[in-house]
């Protein structure tokens, strides 16, 4: 095509063309880096303003188990919702954090909140930590697990030995040697993005030993450690008033914070 031309409009038409590809290449930059930019400058999720509340229930997918802690947040003025996960709670711990993903849009979008506060009670625990892993960290303020066997537990070991065809996905997925724990719990078990509180109970005998419910970067609160003398089991965990006046006080605008025997009687009073 340039072989007709003379040599001064051989040399404009190239001239031209190297302008029109070195422009090109700079607006792809340009678009490039623009993306990377505000991926790195990206807000983090403010801790200082609450939004809807998401439950998600344990094995067995029990909606009822959390509506205890579900209407004592919503008398405090929380939007409280208690997911409900497939499976009946015994399916794939995979599918019900898509299903909490779900729900935690739909919040969004309902409210016009800018992030969400998850309770996992037991396996819900687990499901909350899937979920944050993968996508939830960017939404999440705050993730509070109750009484959840975040190395397994034996109980489902037992299970799995005995019965094993009496021991579906979430079962066997809770079993301490499990793939999906062994992966989940490989470097950092509490990603960046949410502030994390677990609380559990020293009486879990659903949970064994209870400190599989132990969470490597999150804050640690042991029921005990604040009452000595409560009496808790893994099934009163969500309706245990001390124990939601303790999910009550992490859930709120100051930052989680220890407690100790010192808040013993303001809590359970």
């Amino acid at each position: 095509m340039l072989a007709g031309l003379s040599p001064a409009r051989r040399r404009l038409v190239v001239g031209v063309l190297v302008l029109a590809v070195v422009a090109v290449l700079g607006a792809g930059a340009a678009l490039l880096l623009g993306r990377t930019s505000d991926a790195a400058v990206r807000e983090p999720v403010s801790q200082e303003e609450p939004g809807p509340v998401l439950l998600v229930p344990g094995y067995g997918g029990s909606v009822a188990s959390l509506r205890p802690l579900a209407d004592r947040l919503a008398a405090e003025g929380r939007d409280a919702t208690v997911v409900a996960v497939p499976g009946d709670g015994t399916g794939d711990l995979g599918a019900a954090a898509d299903a909490l993903g779900e729900a935690a849009g739909a919040a969004l979008e309902r409210t016009g909140a800018g992030s969400v506060d998850v309770v996992g009670y037991s396996a819900g625990g687990v499901v909350a930590r899937l979920w944050a892993a993968d996508r939830g960290a960017d939404v999440a303020r705050r993730v509070v697990t109750l009484g959840s066997p975040h190395h397994g537990t034996t109980l489902a070991d037992l299970a799995g030995s005995l019965a094993p065809g009496q021991c579906p996905d979430a079962c066997r997925q809770l079993t301490t040697g499990s793939a999906l724990l062994a992966e989940l719990n490989a470097g950092d078990e509490t990603p960046e993005g949410p502030a994390w509180v677990s609380i559990w109970t020293t009486q879990d005998e659903t949970v064994t030993p209870p400190e599989s419910a132990r969470l490597a970067g999150a804050l640690e609160l042991p029921v005990q450690s604040v009452c000595a003398d409560a009496r808790v089991s893994h099934g009163e965990l969500p309706r245990d008033p001390l124990v939601q006046a303790m999910v009550l006080e992490q859930l709120g605008t100051a930052p989680p914070a220890p407690l100790d025997r010192d808040d013993c009687a303001r809590l359970s009073g």
